[in-house]
């Protein structure tokens, strides 16, 4: 079994994608969603304001910690946990951006499904005390030949991490007959929130859903399909992807 074994489609990357924005190349033809590369500046150019704003008030309360007594000076320790909650922040941002719009070049040939799924986990960021993953019988030993399909596991985890208030996560990935089924599991506040994410054809203004919006996006190129079941407070999105 092979998933998604497809000519290598090349990803524009964040750098083409910025470049095409400031020169103000208009998109495709009769279309007004913009292309992933495009939502993606889109939306780091919307989200990365307050973290910023906010890294730059914390640097001038470091710089007054040096001045002659007479104000209040603010307790280093605060703007310590402050700083590190800021960057962070930056950093997990920065996690969904890598998995949203592209992926490292391809080797050749195949990986097997079970390192696609260590890779994905590590560059999530998500916590190994949080995780649980179930390989089930094959599933290690699928060959993976689309980049694409470790962009859709990061997506998922990176976005279980952010946005997940610490709630266990388990991820699961069984086989069935021409199929490969990836499925994540958590509990989560408002389900019609990330379920609507993945309806929307148009991405969102900001990196809140864009990973899954790029999940639906990238599963559908495959020839896949995402779909989903509540139970309880737990929500279970499933992306089945095709044996080619």
């Amino acid at each position: 079994m092979t998933l998604v074994a497809n000519p290598p489609i090349p990803s524009p990357g964040l750098l083409p994608g910025l470049r095409r924005l400031l020169r103000g190349r208009p998109r495709s033809a009769g279309s007004d969603v913009p292309t992933p590369p495009e939502a993606l500046v889109q939306a780091l150019c919307h989200d990365m304001c307050t973290p910023l704003a906010s890294l730059e008030a914390l640097l001038g309360s470091l710089g007054r910690l040096g001045d002659p007594p007479g104000g209040p000076a603010p307790d280093p320790g605060e703007v310590l946990a402050l700083a590190r909650a800021q960057t962070a922040h930056l950093s997990s941002m920065l996690r969904t951006a890598a998995a949203t719009g592209g992926a490292a070049p391809r080797a050749p040939g195949t990986r097997r499904l079970g390192d696609v799924v260590r890779a994905s986990v590590a560059a999530s960021g998500l916590p190994a005390a949080q995780l649980t993953v179930e390989l089930g019988g094959g599933a290690e030993e699928v060959s993976v030949a689309d980049a694409r399909v470790q962009r859709i596991l990061t997506n998922l985890l990176e976005n279980a991490h952010r946005h997940g208030e610490g709630a266990a996560v388990r991820l699961a990935a069984t086989c069935r007959a021409g199929w490969v089924d990836l499925a994540l599991t958590q509990a989560v506040v408002r389900p019609e929130r990330l379920v609507g994410h993945l309806r929307t054809e148009v991405p969102p203004p900001d990196l809140t859903g864009l990973g899954l919006w790029s999940v639906q996006r990238q599963t559908r190129e495959l020839g896949g399909q995402v779909v989903w079941n509540r139970d309880g407070d737990a929500l279970t999105l499933t992306v089945q992807l095709p044996d080619r």
